[in-house]
């Protein structure tokens, strides 16, 4: 079904994006707290999905199949 390195690591970061956005995760995030005057939900979501974003643009870049 997946031939190759890449569209199991690319199924491995849709998994992982699934969870990380799923609510218990995301409860975590969802308290009173700000890191250099931004609220803690945001920050985090935003960090989660750059995160999901590079490793999604490191994986397309590298030369294996």
């Amino acid at each position: 079904m997946l031939k190759g390195i890449k569209p199991q690591r690319l199924f491995a970061l849709f998994m992982a994006g699934v969870a990380l956005f799923n609510f218990p995760l995301l409860a975590l995030w969802d308290h009173d707290v700000q890191v250099w005057g931004i609220p803690l939900f945001p920050l985090g979501l935003f960090s989660v999905w750059l995160i999901l974003i590079a490793a999604l643009a490191w994986i397309m870049e590298t030369g294996e199949d």
